[in-house]
């Protein structure tokens, strides 16, 4: 938790002070002359070599102090990653529940952005456990324009909102998050001024969306498209910006099974559907002055008597056939029918879609970049520097008629697997990019390696990240936003 404050108190169990990474301490008169010259005596025994980030010592039986270095020239993602390093450190004693920082020695930029690494990293999901970690740490900054800062902050707060909506709704286990139950969650959003349409199977059985369809006719849970729209702009402002995310709300691989091990881990299959939606309450909710749409279908992928089979062919929305030869290539089936829908109904100025599509993507990116496929340089570049400020990187893999070609069907208009082998994450951006059919700006991202990690990162405590709804809000706010 975050707290604002004009008064700074000396007297607190925990204070802490920002120091240059020449290690030399200043303060104002509101610190006690005894405390700087302990501080500073403490600084100097400090190797030249340290490469902590975080001091801490007691300054008495009563009374503990933290120091965080700021280096010069630090990226925003770095001074993020230092308020969640604080907020790591916490956790390791539950004991200290607040801490008085004073922030005179360091710019407005770099609070909020402290401020906001702190939030992000304080994400917990213990809704299922019987005994719950409820101990609050907080931090309380003394700031110099109180008013200024606290009126700055609620723009990082609403993101923050849309980055643990979208963790929540990745975290939820499949027998509570089935498609249904993400429309109702989705619906709760309208309260924020957010319009929400949800299209069920009877409007897509009519709309001709049965690439849509097949993935989920082996389930029990019903299909749906949901579409959702800000109007924070006005209607000439120019075409919307869209936005459309896989949602399948669990995969078994359908007929073409997965294997046991991990499959627990396809829960977090909607996880591009996640960041939609949490990206359009972050929009809403700082009332963002842009006109937004986000779609996203929502399936299950199950292997009963009625599942979609092997060597299937489906009409897809946009008129093209699908040669399903791989029931587990499902992801590719959704978007497809979501995007040709998206492009057709709404004429945006760009769709981003994303998507956890491809295994193949993790073995070429890890957990560090996400694969960006584009028809659009201009949109390439922003996408990969905002990436790069705020480290949620992005990392542009090639398109190219000859890998196009592979995706050719000896008995269709296309084949949802290339079984000449290789090219995993290429081949089905290819297939996504034949489902763009007016020359739409257009970019799949592939976030299988970045919408759940098993491991702690610098601003996730490990599980989902609700990666990309930074970098989609940054998108916007800075190149697409009414000024």
């Amino acid at each position: 938790m975050i707290n604002f404050n004009s008064k700074f108190n000396s007297k607190a169990a925990n204070i802490g002070f920002f120091v240059s990474n020449e290690l030399k301490f200043k303060a104002n008169k509101s610190v006690p002359t005894e405390t700087i010259y302990k501080i500073n005596s403490f600084l100097k025994k400090v190797s030249k070599n340290n490469k902590k980030e975080i001091l801490s010592f007691d300054l008495s039986e009563n009374q503990k102090c933290f120091l965080i270095i700021i280096k010069k020239n630090l990226e925003t993602y770095e001074v993020n990653n230092l308020g969640a390093a604080l907020k790591s450190n916490l956790k390791l004693d539950k004991s200290i529940k607040n801490i008085c920082m004073l922030t005179d020695s360091i710019s407005e930029d770099i609070v909020l952005e402290f401020a906001y690494g702190f939030e992000l990293k304080s994400y917990n999901f213990d809704k299922y456990k019987s005994k719950k970690d409820n101990v609050v740490q907080s931090i309380d900054l003394t700031v110099k324009n109180l008013n200024s800062l606290k009126l700055k902050y609620k723009n990082f707060s609403s993101i923050k909102e849309g980055v643990f909506l979208a963790r929540d709704l990745v975290s939820e286990p499949p027998n509570v998050l089935n498609p249904k139950r993400y429309t109702e969650e989705i619906k709760k959003l309208t309260k924020l001024g957010l319009k929400v349409e949800i299209l069920n199977e009877k409007n897509l059985k009519q709309l001709g969306m049965h690439s849509l369809l097949g993935v989920g006719q082996g389930s029990q849970n019903e299909t749906f498209l949901v579409v959702v729209q800000w109007n924070g702009a006005k209607a000439n402002f120019g075409k919307p910006l869209a936005f459309v995310g896989k949602g399948v709300c669990f995969d078994t691989g359908g007929i073409s099974l997965k294997p046991a091990r991990f499959m627990e881990e396809m829960k977090y299959d909607m996880g591009g559907s996640a960041v939609v939606i949490g990206l359009m309450k972050c929009l809403a909710t700082r009332k963002a002055k842009v006109n937004a749409i986000g779609v996203v279908g929502l399936v299950e992928n199950m292997p009963d008597g009625n599942a979609q089979r092997p060597g299937d062919i489906v009409k897809s929305y946009s008129g093209k056939t699908i040669e399903v030869l791989n029931t587990d290539a499902e992801g590719r089936l959704v978007l497809a029918d979501a995007l040709t829908y998206t492009e057709k109904k709404f004429n945006p100025k760009f769709i981003i879609d994303l998507a956890t599509l491809t295994g193949a993507i993790i073995m070429a990116l890890g957990e560090e970049y996400a694969g960006l496929f584009s028809n659009n340089d201009k949109l390439s570049k922003e996408l990969h520097d905002i990436g790069n400020k705020i480290n949620e990187k992005v990392w542009r893999l090639p398109l190219h008629k000859n890998y196009d070609k592979l995706m050719n069907s000896a008995y269709a208009d296309v084949q949802n697997i290339n079984y000449a082998g290789g090219a995993g994450s290429i081949t089905a951006a290819q297939f996504l990019q034949r489902f763009i059919l007016k020359e739409t700006p257009w970019v799949h991202l592939d976030i299988a390696g970045m919408a759940f990690s098993k491991k702690a990162a610098s601003l996730n405590s490990g599980g989902a990240t609700g990666f990309g709804v930074r970098l989609l809000n940054d998108l916007i706010k800075k190149h697409y936003e009414k000024r």
